[in-house]
C-alpha cells in the first residue's frame, strides 16, 4: 500500500534541506551578526540595532548610496539604446552578421575583471591608448589623469561599462526580435509603413517584456557594481567613486567590522528590492 503524502515529502526533502542549510540558516546567522559588533577577528557582543542607527548617521554611507544611484541612472539608458541598436544591426541573416554578433558580445564574455585591468593600463597619462586617441582627435592634450579625478573617472567608467555590457542586451533583444514572424513586417511594408514605424509599432511592442527584462538586469547589475570601481579607482580619489558594495567591502575587510558591514548589506538588499519592485511596477503590462 502506497502512502502518497510520505512519497511527496521524501521527494521534496532534499530540496528543503538544501534551502534550509544554504539559504535560511545563513540568513538567520547574518541577521544575528548584524546585531552584534562582530569583528572579522576577535570577540564580539550583542548590541541590538546600534549598527543600523550608526550607518544612517554616517555621511559616507549616504554618499555611497547616492553615487550608486547616480551611476545607475547614467548607464542604464545608454546600455539599452546601444544594445537595441546593435540588435537591429545584427538580427538580419545577412553576410557578416554572425561575425558582428561575436565582436559585439565578446567584451561581455571576456569579463569586467580582465577588461578593467586592461583599462588601468590604457587610461594612464601620456602612454595610455585613451589619451593617445583623444589627442589625435584634438579633444585633450594627451596627458589627462583619468583615474585620479572623480568626475573624469566616473565618466570613463560609465563609457567603459556601456561598451562592455551592451552585448548582453543585444543578445537578449536580438533573440526576441528574431522570434517575430517575417510576415508581420511584410504586411506592414505593403501598407506603406516605414522602417521606424515598423520598429515603433511592431518590434518594440512585441518585445517589450524582453526590453523590461534587459532594463531590470542592467539596473540590478549597476546597483551591485564593484569590480570595475575596485580595480580602477578603489573608490577614490577620497570617496568620490565609492559604490555601496565597495563601501560594504571596505567596512568588512579593511576596517574589519563585520557586524556593521552585514547591517549595511541588508540595507543594500532593501534598496535593490525596492528599485526592482518599482521597475516591475513601472514596466508591468497595463490592462486595457
Amino acid at each position: 500500500m502506497t502512502h502518497p503524502p510520505r512519497t511527496g515529502l521524501a521527494l521534496v526533502t532534499p530540496a528543503l534541506v538544501f534551502v534550509v542549510v544554504f539559504v535560511i540558516a545563513p540568513l538567520i546567522i547574518a541577521i544575528y551578526i548584524s546585531l552584534t559588533n562582530w569583528p572579522l577577528i576577535g570577540s564580539y557582543h550583542f548590541i541590538g540595532f546600534e549598527n543600523y542607527i550608526k550607518l544612517f548617521q554616517d555621511p559616507a554611507f549616504g554618499k555611497s548610496i547616492g553615487y550608486t544611484l547616480l551611476y545607475t541612472g547614467i548607464v542604464t539608458v545608454p546600455i539599452l539604446v546601444l544594445g537595441y541598436f546593435l540588435a537591429v544591426l545584427v538580427r538580419a541573416k545577412r553576410r557578416g552578421a554572425t561575425v558582428l554578433r561575436t565582436i559585439f558580445f565578446l567584451p561581455y564574455v571576456v569579463g569586467l575583471t580582465t577588461l578593467s585591468f586592461i583599462l588601468v593600463l590604457e587610461a594612464q597619462p601620456s602612454s595610455g591608448l585613451v589619451n593617445v586617441i583623444l589627442k589625435l582627435l584634438n579633444i585633450t592634450d594627451g596627458t589627462t589623469a583619468w583615474l585620479v579625478n572623480g568626475p573624469l573617472a566616473t565618466g570613463l567608467i560609465c563609457v567603459f561599462i556601456v561598451w562592455a555590457v551592451s552585448g548582453l542586451t543585444m543578445v537578449l533583444v536580438m533573440g526576441a526580435m528574431q522570434s517575430i514572424p517575417d510576415e508581420v513586417y511584410e504586411a506592414a511594408s505593403l501598407e506603406g509603413a516605414s522602417w521606424w514605424q515598423q520598429e515603433r509599432l511592431i518590434t518594440m511592442p512585441m518585445i517589450k517584456n524582453t526590453i523590461a527584462l534587459s532594463v531590470i538586469i542592467s539596473v540590478t547589475g549597476s546597483l551591485l557594481a564593484f569590480t570595475q570601481f575596485y580595480i580602477l579607482t578603489q573608490g577614490g580619489p577620497g570617496n568620490e567613486t565609492q559604490t555601496l558594495v565597495g563601501y560594504i567591502y571596505n567596512r568588512a575587510f579593511v576596517q574589519l567590522q563585520l557586524g556593521a558591514a552585514t547591517a549595511e548589506a541588508f540595507v543594500l538588499i532593501i534598496v535593490v528590492g525596492l528599485v526592482t519592485a518599482f521597475q516591475f511596477w513601472a514596466l508591468r503590462e497595463k490592462k486595457s
